[in-house]
Parts: structure tokens; C-alpha cells; sequence
């Protein structure tokens, strides 16, 4: 009779004391992170072959809880990605035609971010003979005259959009078996590049990140034409309501705040800056 009185007891004790712990004494000494939320960032080659997202993006995942995916692909496809809504945001490098494709209402809040140049690199024997000079379509010219092999990424990227104007500029369409159009990333492209002793148009930025091992050199730049601007962007919620524009908006504006421009400024290669912000 008395050990069922007993059991009582210690079932009370028991309910007491873990009630004690979940109330007001002692208090679990951290409340669960919530799990990050996915945003879906497009985005040129350039960006993410040069190791740059990989400075930034970390600081803005931990700041506002999300994880960030990229969509690394050429400038074109990146648009065409952002215009489906298959994307929340997006950082490429075509301001002409950003800026009509946000006039058209496929995107919204563009800003300038940073920029960069372009090189034409080269084998280091020059057999075009097109070093040292500043005149990027006097160079074209003369590769296309005497047939050197020349790697086109040929995927509507940013860089390849820039390639083109340049022939365009000269009333060149370039095609033979001196011209090749790979329809690769910037990095896959100087690769190729190397291996066929052959000249590319290249963005500094992932130059100078993969130039080691590469049988290649800087033959030309400092042309104007070779300004290169990037800028950032959010799809238009108007077309796309399931796209997270509240998460766009705050990785925007973490790219153009102080703290993203400096992160951006100080993401350096081998000692070099590859990006210099300009945020607007």
C-alpha cells in the first residue's frame, strides 16, 4: 500500500523540477537561429570566377540570415534567367542594355556597383604584332588580317557583347578557321585560349585571378572602349510576384553600402585590385 504513495511523490518531484527548468528559473542560454531564407542571385562568370562573391557574399549571409545561390553564367543568359523570374536579383555587365530592359519593366532599382576593364591577352610571341599599343580596334584589324587565332567566349555575355561591337566598329564579321567561338565561360576561355597560342578579349578581373599557368600576357589595353561596368538589379515584382524582393532590395543595398564597396575595394589577387566600386 505505501509504494504506490511513493511513486506520487517522485512523479510530483519529477513534474516540479522540469517545470522549474522551462520557467523562470534557468533559461536555455541560446534561442534557435532561424534557418537562413534562399535567395537566387544571377550573375556574370566574371564575378564568380574571380573569387569576388566568395569575399562578399559570406558577410551578407551572416548579417541578414540568407543563403544566397548563384547563378553564374554569361551576362545574356543572366538577363534572360532574371526576365522569366527565375532569379531574385542580379549582377552582370551590359549597362545599355540593362538600362533598356529596365525601361521595357522587366527590372527594377538598377545601380552602378563597380567596374573594371578589359584586356586582349595573347601569346607571348605576339604574331599579330599588336603589343604595347592602345587602339583596340586598329588591333582587331590586324589579328583578323593575318589570321591569328583568336578565342570568342560566343555565349552573349557581357564580355562577348563588347567583342562584338568592337568588330562591329571595324565592319568585321569574323569567321574562318582562325576564329574561334566557344561558347564558354571567361575562365574556360583563357584556358583555350592558351592551349591554341591564341588572343582573347578578357575582363581584368578573372585575368588576373587565373592568369597563373597560363602561356598568355597582357598585348593591349587602357583603351576607353575597354571600360567595363557592372550593376546590380532586382526582377520586377510586378511580373514575377513569387521572386523575394525584399531579399533583393537588402542584398542591393548591401552592394552599394559603405561596407559593400569597401569589401569590394579591398578584394584583391596576387596584390592587385580587381574591382573598383563606384556604387550610385
Amino acid at each position: 500500500m505505501k509504494r504506490p504513495a511513493f511513486l506520487a511523490v517522485a512523479v510530483f518531484l519529477t513534474a516540479s523540477l522540469v517545470a522549474g527548468c522551462g520557467g523562470g528559473g534557468h533559461q536555455s542560454a541560446e534561442t534557435p537561429k532561424e534557418p537562413p531564407k534562399e535567395l537566387k542571385l544571377a550573375t556574370t562568370t566574371s564575378t564568380y570566377d574571380s573569387g569576388l562573391l566568395e569575399a562578399v557574399l559570406p558577410v551578407f549571409e551572416e548579417k541578414h540570415n540568407y543563403k544566397v545561390s548563384v547563378i553564374s553564367v554569361g551576362t545574356g543568359a543572366a538577363l534572360e534567367t532574371g526576365k522569366r523570374g527565375d532569379c531574385d536579383v542580379l549582377l552582370v555587365h551590359a549597362k545599355e542594355q540593362e538600362l533598356a530592359l529596365v525601361a521595357e519593366g522587366h527590372f527594377v532599382d538598377r545601380h552602378d556597383v563597380m567596374y573594371n576593364d578589359f584586356v586582349i591577352v595573347g601569346p607571348p610571341d605576339d604574331p599579330a604584332g599588336i603589343a604595347g599599343g592602345r587602339d583596340v580596334k586598329a588591333a582587331f584589324r590586324k589579328i583578323a588580317e593575318t589570321e591569328a587565332a583568336f578565342v570568342s567566349r560566343g555565349d552573349d555575355s557581357g564580355t562577348h557583347k563588347t567583342e562584338r561591337k568592337i568588330w562591329q566598329g571595324i565592319g568585321l564579321e569574323p569567321r574562318g578557321g582562325w576564329y574561334y567561338s566557344v561558347g564558354q565561360g571567361m575562365g574556360d576561355t583563357l584556358r583555350m585560349a592558351s592551349e591554341l597560342k591564341g588572343y582573347t578579349l578578357a575582363d581584368r578581373g578573372t585575368w588576373v585571378s587565373l592568369k597563373e599557368g597560363l602561356d598568355l600576357k597582357v598585348v593591349l589595353e587602357g583603351d576607353p572602349a575597354l571600360f567595363n561596368q557592372y550593376g546590380v538589379m532586382a526582377v520586377n515584382p510586378a511580373n514575377h510576384p513569387h521572386v523575394d524582393h525584399e531579399g533583393a532590395m537588402k542584398l542591393i543595398e548591401f552592394f552599394i553600402s559603405d561596407e559593400g564597396q569597401d569589401l569590394i575595394a579591398g578584394f584583391k589577387k596576387n596584390g592587385e585590385q580587381l574591382f573598383v566600386p563606384n556604387a550610385s
